[in-house]
């Protein structure tokens, strides 16, 4: 047994540390065990566990968790740049969110990083052809999580969706690596025309609470939206922009934004 820990933290020290962590957490709290046995425990590895948390919260009577579950399955199997993705996501809110002490949290608690994780598989469906599919995906994740993210959108990895109540993110967004939002953060259009509509967010990138970001234009890697702001043009790489409408009030503060998570203005 020690033997196959010692490999496992070789080949994949994440999940290790996952698993650790959930031994520690029965110890704690030994009603959790059961809960946390069928989610991490009885698991070979990320991607196993992620099929099974994303099928248990969007399993329905509309759609049953063992064919969810199949469809997650499928989908890691497919394309394992999706459960890399999610160890970056890991490593992203366990950096950043101070109120994340184990990566285990984020794996059971935390909805953001969950329905990341699901529309990750949507998007897979997506780029797969199966568009009704991923349509249902995107509109459980939006029941389940509060979270509306247009399958045919792109997301980079080493993302943070801190809080995560009420973020939408549109059709042709893109949004970079090691990008970091907060609550209420729309990434929309400007009206109801068909092509290129929505935002290209760089990476590194900021994005305080509230903020809304519309219009097919480009926001600079390892800049800040400051929160509430409303944002209509395009913002320069390492600047500050706050207002509504936004307007650049300084340079970013630091040559990480996403990471440091410093949101006070003239800093």
């Amino acid at each position: 047994m020690a033997e196959t820990r010692k490999i496992l933290t070789q080949v994949d020290p994440v999940w290790s540390q996952i698993r650790q962590e959930a031994e520690v957490a029965i110890a704690e709290e030994p009603l959790f065990g059961g809960l946390i046995h069928s989610s991490i425990l009885h698991h070979h590895s990320v991607e196993a566990a992620l099929a099974y948390r994303v099928a248990v919260k969007l399993a329905s009577a509309e759609m049953s968790e063992q064919l969810i579950r199949e469809i997650a399955d499928a989908a890691y199997a497919a394309d394992p740049s999706l459960a890399m993705a999610a160890r970056a996501d890991l490593v992203a809110v366990r950096e950043r969110d101070p109120a994340c002490h184990r990566y285990l949290q984020p794996m059971m608690f935390f909805k953001g990083f969950q329905a990341l994780q699901a529309y990750r598989i949507g998007h897979w469906l997506w780029n797969e052809g199966r568009k009704d599919m991923a349509y249902f995906f995107q509109m459980r994740v939006s029941e389940m999580f509060g979270i509306d993210i247009h399958p045919a959108a792109r997301i980079g990895k080493g993302i943070m969706i801190d809080h995560a109540h009420s973020i939408v993110i549109g059709e042709t967004a893109v949004v970079g690596d090691n990008v970091s939002m907060l609550h209420s953060v729309t990434l929309g259009g400007t009206g109801k025309e068909e092509e290129d509509r929505h935002p290209k967010i760089g990476n590194g990138v900021l994005i305080g609470a509230g903020a809304k970001v519309l219009g097919n234009i480009k926001v600079g890697d390892c800049s800040r939206i400051a929160a509430g702001s409303v944002v209509l043009h395009e913002v320069p790489c390492k600047t500050t922009v706050a207002g509504v409408p936004a307007k650049v009030v300084g340079e970013a503060g630091c040559s990480q934004p996403s990471v440091s998570m410093d949101q006070l203005l003239g800093q």
